[in-house]
């Protein structure tokens, strides 16, 4: 009861940030490169990042715009929105000697890491949130200290030789109890010569510890430390952040916290979270899908191929911001937690959003998991939160992913008969499912809710020729009618060029909005009822 209290309060806390009165506040604005080299402008942007997270504790005070080819390309158009919904007027800084100088005041010093290890950014990111420090690399000192800050901790030479799983051990045993058990920073992402720790800022608001510990059982030392960090998390807690590209993958990260009950928000770069918190939605603002279909119609299938187009990995990574959008029916998987630490997002997607773009929850949850994972205990509590964010978002159709006997887009991606049992128990509500990433095979239809999955992948590398090709082939092998046609769409394809595949199609083919897909679905059951099969792998990554 203690730790559902706890996290109520974590969950009041961010609540109360987002109602405070923004309402024609002035704040600052800096604009950032492309530059994340650790020999060139990550130190600098490390230093902002901690600056950021400290300055934004009390108010939204300092915002960063990322260039349109940064992963997050939304920073701009939010920027304006900012603007002119919520009437910031906002303050241009271009230097971080400037940013010191309006903001250095939240810092009560600074922290000093070692460039050469790598994991030591972490452990003073970590730092940074517990001591109201920021964080510079040696070549800073004399920036920091011009602006009257002065040392913290230096640690320079107390990790030499030592493993990650040493330098976090010893991280724990000096900082752990006073870090949240709410959440957590996994930041890993890009590793090497190039690092893009842009969520900083958020873990070092809200005092997270900051880690890259790896997931794969190829590293037991680290692996059992990220267990043991996970084990002491509240139930529910979200861990924040990605998984170290140079350490293990998305798959083995996900099934680990998956097994604790826990949710995943990436990426590691996803910026300006300790600001997009602290706005709640507009006055008089009201989330309200576009729905092609009443809910309780029902649609008559015709012989032909029904194909639905979805975007899932986030609207903000996606093709939104991109030309073409609104020419074709597309559904978007929609980050349901935003409502909670990015409101003001979710409402510029909401309020920019054409007649033919169609909003789902997802991804698994209240948050990115594994539910073949997911603690039977656990899953109750975890669907009723979903239940409540999707009611938020008027969404009424849920995306399910499971890849952790897969591997990216290759391998099993079904879900258990168990799994789905519990899905169609935890939303009577919805007018659908739809699972996978890559291709999969579960497939179910239960009264008038049927549960399809991925037939096809659309990665934005492969020539659209061969994607209508390999489009044209699923339609030759599966001759029954009507055939519903299931296409995920990666991140960054192009809408514009999806219409030119679509004219290359065998007909009759009809490309409908998702709910009308759904629904044409329930109604003439040419699909095959499957669920993950007991002889399939279930543990491709080594984990019981």
């Amino acid at each position: 009861m203690r730790r559902l209290l706890s996290l109520l309060a974590f969950s009041l806390v961010l609540l109360a940030a987002g109602r405070a009165d923004t309402a024609g506040r002035s704040a600052c604005v800096m604009r950032w490169n492309l530059d994340w080299q650790v020999a060139g402008g990550l130190p600098e942007k490390v230093l902002l990042l901690s600056l950021q997270g400290l300055a934004n504790r009390a108010a939204p005070q300092l915002y960063v715009v990322h260039p349109p080819e940064f992963q997050w390309e939304i920073t701009a158009p939010l920027f304006s929105f900012y603007e002119r919904k919520h009437g910031v007027k906002f303050t241009e800084l271009t230097t971080a000697d400037e940013a010191l100088t309006k903001f250095a005041g939240a810092a009560k010093g600074y922290v000093v890491w070692d460039p050469a290890i790598p994991a030591t950014m972490n452990v003073a990111l970590t730092l940074a949130g517990l001591e109201d420090a920021l964080v510079v690399t040696p070549a800073l000192i004399p920036l920091a200290e011009k602006h009257s800050l002065k040392p913290i901790d230096d640690l320079r030479g107390r990790y030499t030789g030592q493993s990650d799983a040493q330098i976090y051990g010893d991280a724990v045993t000096r900082y752990w109890s006073r870090c949240s058990r709410d959440a957590i920073m996994l930041m890993g992402g890009h590793a090497g010569a190039v690092r893009q720790p842009a969520v900083a800022d958020w873990g070092i608001r809200q005092k997270m510890f900051f880690h890259d510990l790896s997931a794969n059982p190829k590293h037991p030392e680290e692996l059992a430390l990220a267990q043991h960090l996970l084990g002491e998390l509240h139930p529910g807690a979200t861990v924040f952040g990605w998984h170290s590209y140079a350490k293990d993958t998305e798959e083995q990260w996900t099934t680990l916290l998956s097994g604790y009950g826990l949710k995943m928000e990436g990426l590691h770069n996803l910026p300006n979270l300790s600001f997009n918190c602290q706005f709640t939605f507009t006055p008089g603002f009201k989330f309200t899908n576009t729905p092609h279909v009443a809910r309780d119609a029902k649609l008559t299938a015709d012989k032909k191929v029904y194909l639905s187009f979805v975007q899932s990995d986030s609207i903000g990574i996606g093709v939104w911001t991109k030309p073409g959008r609104g020419k074709l029916p597309f559904a978007w998987q929609v980050t349901m937690n935003w409502t909670k630490f990015s409101p003001a997002a979710l409402e510029y997607f909401h309020e920019s959003a054409t007649p033919n773009d169609y909003f789902i929850g997802g991804l698994s949850g209240p948050g990115y998991m594994y539910p073949n994972h997911i603690p039977a205990d656990r899953f109750p509590g975890l669907m009723k939160e979903a239940r409540e964010l999707m009611a938020v978002l008027d969404e009424h159709i849920l995306e399910i992913m499971d890849n952790s006997a897969a591997d990216g887009n290759v391998g099993n991606a079904d879900l258990t008969k168990e799994t789905v049992d519990a899905y169609y128990k935890a939303f009577p509500d919805v007018i659908g499912f739809i699972n996978g990433y890559g291709p999969a095979r579960t497939r179910d239809l239960r009264d008038t809710r049927p549960m399809i999955s991925y037939d096809y992948y659309i990665d934005p590398r492969r020539p659209r020729a061969e994607v209508a090709a390999d489009l044209n082939e699923l339609i030759a092998l599966n001759g029954k009618r009507p055939y519903f046609l299931l296409v995920h769409v990666r991140e960054s394809n192009d809408v514009n060029s999806l219409i030119e595949v679509v004219k290359q199609l065998d007909g009759p083919v009809e490309v409908v909005p998702l709910d009308v897909f759904l629904k044409l679905a329930a109604s003439n059951q040419t699909y095959t009822t499957r669920h993950q099969d007991p002889a399939d792998p279930k543990h491709f990554h080594g984990y019981k």
